[in-house]
């Protein structure tokens, strides 16, 4: 069994009652899970004040012991202001002794992404606590993606996209789309050639996740990729006014400005169901008629 170390870089937690479910379920499990007075922590939207949630971060280049799981309890926003003043090179240096298996998505892919840029950190792109852990209904979907993930140094994730046939390796990166265009010109922004980007976001309209997808083309980010997935965009649904203007639209708009396919479809993101993914792994991506799959590996993994 596992041994789960929580942390609140962001949001205030505002459904408690998920964030305890989560951890008596994973207690259920055989795991231990330490770190739990943060759950209730509260500094106006943040979950605590910016020393209290800056320690979260900074305080894992001291945790000992090996097969460490930090685990986020929820996103929102907060990890931003954080990032000038995390210990960038303390945390690398404690992955390179028995290295934190360290997971979360969503307001989280901004610490995740530094850690990329930086010092070439792999961290896991997954569930969370409260939202995923917690949620009414466990997905054992999401719970088997997650531990394939962080069991095994080579595994698949694979899907029905749509795109065209392509195959390609590279550096797997990403996370959620509104986080990693809020970096672009910081030093932050992961400067990652030929990879596969693979991005994701919630309650964005189709033509905000277009205005994003466009600043990352305008500033050359997907041209210098070897492919780009799209996962999950809950809550984009188009209204009226759109006539028909919608997330497959805009789709298909991108690609035309393109020469590398955007393959979609994946089960990643703000979903209860949802794959993990390694970012900063070394990644095969094939797509044809059969369907997708990405093979990852490289990646820090709990030891037997």
């Amino acid at each position: 069994m596992s041994q789960f170390h929580l942390i609140a870089p962001s949001g205030y937690c505002i459904n408690q009652d998920a964030a305890q479910r989560g951890v008596q379920r994973l207690l259920d499990s055989g795991h231990q899970v330490e770190n739990q007075t943060i759950i209730p922590r509260r500094q106006q939207r943040f979950a605590g004040t910016e020393a209290q949630r800056l320690n979260d971060i900074n305080s894992l280049v001291n945790l000992k012991g090996e097969n460490r799981i930090v685990l986020a309890v929820r996103g929102g926003y907060g990890a931003s202001r954080l990032l000038e003043s995390i210990d960038w090179q303390g945390l690398a240096q404690r992955q390179q002794q028995d290295p934190l298996l360290i997971c979360g998505h969503s307001d989280f892919t901004a610490i995740q992404l530094g850690l990329l840029a930086l010092h070439n950190v792999i961290t896991f792109s997954g569930p969370m606590l409260a939202g995923n852990f917690g949620a009414p209904e466990l997905d054992a979907f999401t719970v088997e993606h997650f531990w394939r993930a962080l069991r095994n140094p080579t595994y698949s994730v694979e899907w029905q996209g749509n795109g065209p046939h392509w195959e390609c390796e590279g550096q797997l990166w990403g996370g959620n789309l509104a986080m990693l265009v809020s970096l672009i010109g910081t030093p932050w922004m992961p400067q990652i050639e030929d990879g596969i980007l693979v991005l994701e976001d919630i309650n964005e309209h189709p033509f905000r996740v277009e205005r994003m997808l466009l600043q990352l083309y305008h500033a050359g980010i997907l041209d210098r990729q070897s492919a780009i997935v799209l996962g999950s965009f809950s809550g984009s649904a188009p209204n009226d006014y759109d006539a028909g203007y919608s997330l497959e639209t805009m789709v298909d708009f991108i690609r035309s400005r393109l020469d590398i396919p955007v393959i979609t479809g994946l089960d990643f993101g703000h979903e209860q169901q949802t794959v993990t993914l390694a970012l900063g792994a070394q990644a095969t991506l094939t797509h044809d008629v059969s369907g997708s799959r990405l093979t990852i590996g490289g990646h820090p993994v709990i030891k037997a």
